[in-house]
């Protein structure tokens, strides 16, 4: 590494620096960590920081993208492999952002196999790296293949954190748990994740009218929302309906597990009263939230690290049902018999009981969503996240400076 002089982070008080993202998707691309890179990247660009994004992009878009303020590269993708994205031009197109943006700093969100590419590119070797730890390639029970795969992982995981000046883990559970990360503490920096509420508007007198023609008969609404796939326990929430004849529950989301579910709905003679509804688009799921009694979040795997689709359902005042998944973050997120009910993943019965409960007592259900609401408020809006992230970046900008001399690598040279 060496001192440049055309350095844009001399003071860093004075001088906004510069973050290129790396992630895997970014909306209009539905999910959870693609929602916070949304809420996240304008957020930082409405403070002191100029933030971009490099992602992949099933459509085929090589140009940089100006989504409102926030300069987004994509680079095409030709499917997945056990959930990888393909895409074999992703280096090329780092080393070319780099050039185009000029960062200060590589602000990483995995796991993200792609990221990887970072460790081979004098360009980014050169620059500080900041490792959005979102979750652990967990070693499936359900999914062995994710084993398998794990065992080449792992090496070249390692090297990536080693390379890494900060690490975000999005709670403390998580990071005391994290076999990843057991070696890399002294890095890391617990910042949670975060939404926009202003992304999360009040749905309309249309949108309501649609979301009543989907709840369609009486009786207790319960939403479930998530990819269909292996972790998130989509077959215990089926089994818990069995239980519950009297309520409505809508799946949001596609996946690969889509034909199984519709098969287990059939058998079960669950029909009537459970609807899988696919992929929505924002509007509509947003009415559906809105309109509910709670949300229940039914995962089984710590794959399930944090449940962004937590947050949503609180930013509109509404309880949560949900796995206490051992060292996932989703026992800090919600709080048991404050905001919600947390049960034992994978057992039916006792989720079942938990969605009872809040079916059966209105002012119990009322209360837990006002709590809700306030937590959404004090600990999870973008911008309180965003403050932080920004300050993570003064902090790993000034500690460099400290052993190097200087604070700003020369990115793209």
């Amino acid at each position: 590494m060496t001192k440049s002089s055309s350095s844009s982070w001399e003071c860093q008080d004075k001088v906004t620096p510069r973050v290129l993202h790396i992630g895997k998707f970014y909306p209009p691309v539905a999910g959870g960590i693609e929602n916070f890179l949304g809420d996240l990247l304008p957020a930082l660009n409405r403070k002191e920081t100029s933030a971009a994004a490099l992602v992949h992009d099933m459509g085929q878009k090589q140009d940089p993208v100006d989504q409102g303020k926030t300069i987004v590269f994509r680079v095409p993708c030709h499917g997945t492999l056990l959930y990888v994205p393909i895409s074999p031009m992703f280096p090329f197109a780092m080393k070319k952002a780099i050039q185009a943006f000029r960062p200060d700093i590589l602000h990483f969100h995995v796991p993200n196999t792609s990221a990887f590419w970072a460790l081979t590119l004098p360009a980014a070797r050169a620059l500080p790296w900041v490792v959005h730890w979102h979750a652990d390639v967990v070693p499936s029970v359900i999914d062995r293949r994710m084993t398998l795969a794990y065992q080449l992982y792992r090496p070249i995981e390692k090297l990536f954190l080693q390379h890494a000046q900060s690490i975000i883990a999005t709670s403390q559970s998580y990071l005391n748990t994290s076999s990843a990360l057991v070696d890399f503490k002294d890095k890391c920096h617990i910042i949670p994740l975060g939404l926009d509420p202003a992304r999360l508007k009040k749905p309309g007198d249309a949108g309501l009218r649609w979301a009543e023609a989907m709840w369609g008969q009486p009786g207790g609404r319960i939403l479930v929302i998530g990819r269909l796939t292996y972790y998130k326990g989509h077959e215990v929430m089926l089994d818990a309906s069995t239980a519950l004849p009297d309520a409505r529950i809508l799946f949001v989301g596609n996946g690969e597990r889509e034909y199984s579910l519709q098969r287990r709905i059939h058998t079960l003679d669950l029909s009537r009263n459970v609807s899988l509804l696919g992929s929505l688009p924002e509007p509509d799921l947003h009415a559906l939230i809105a309109s509910c009694d709670c949300l229940c979040l039914p995962s089984v795997e710590r794959t399930e690290a944090f449940g962004l689709v937590l947050l949503e359902a609180m930013r509109y005042g509404k309880p949560v049902v949900a796995s206490s998944i051992p060292g996932s973050g989703i026992g800090w997120v919600v709080e048991d018999g404050v905001t919600g009910f947390l049960v034992p993943p994978g057992d039916p019965v006792l989720l079942a009981e938990s969605l009872r409960r809040l079916m059966d007592r209105p002012e119990l259900k009322s209360q837990m969503g006002r709590s809700a609401l306030e937590r959404f408020r004090k600990v999870f809006q973008i911008d309180h996240i965003a403050r932080k992230v920004i300050l993570l970046y003064h902090q790993t900008l000034k500690a460099l400076k400290s052993t190097t001399g200087y604070g700003l690598h020369p990115g793209g040279k």
